[in-house]
């Protein structure tokens, strides 16, 4: 086990791990923005992936004054695998199911991405930062609306899914 991050090196990795995350979710979004079978699922996703573009330029604009670029590590590396190998599957073979799956995914990226601003939010409060203060608090709020639109429509996808075989 390696040492524990602490100070501006921790920083450094949630901004790191923030960037990295974000651009998974970036990626996915452009995809299933245009691949996703659901109509209704899609325009969310593609209404999402404008927000997500402009947090992923945020992130990395004030990653930069913690020397942060991006960085792949173990969380961000862990959950852009899960979402590449579940998105190339819904897009090879088109199924509902792994459309579905994939979908999910990305939800798991948006929530891992709101409970990080948290953490940066409470960071900035108690470094008085508030530029980035006011950025965690925009990334929040927004992470957190996409997340709620995004989940009423994966239920409704499961619904639909299941009444397809009834």
């Amino acid at each position: 086990m390696g040492e524990a991050k602490v100070g501006e090196e921790f920083i450094k990795h949630e901004f790191d791990e923030a960037i990295a995350i974000q651009q998974s979710i970036v990626d996915a979004e452009s995809s299933l923005a245009k691949a996703h079978p659901v109509t209704s699922a899609q325009r969310a996703i593609k209404d999402a992936l404008a927000a997500d573009r402009k947090y992923l330029q945020e992130l990395k604009t004030l990653g930069r004054e913690h020397d942060a670029t991006g960085e792949v590590e173990d969380v961000a590396g862990g959950l852009t695998e899960l979402m590449t190998s579940t998105l190339e599957k819904a897009t090879s073979e088109g199924n509902d199911s792994d459309f579905y799956e994939a979908h999910a995914v990305l939800l798991n990226l948006k929530r891992k991405q709101w409970d990080s601003a948290g953490g940066m939010l409470a960071i900035a409060r108690d470094q008085k930062d508030t530029k980035l203060r006011d950025a965690a608090k925009d990334f929040q709020a927004g992470q957190k609306q996409t997340s709620t639109t995004l989940t009423k429509e994966l239920a409704g996808y499961a619904v639909q899914i299941a009444g397809a075989g009834a």
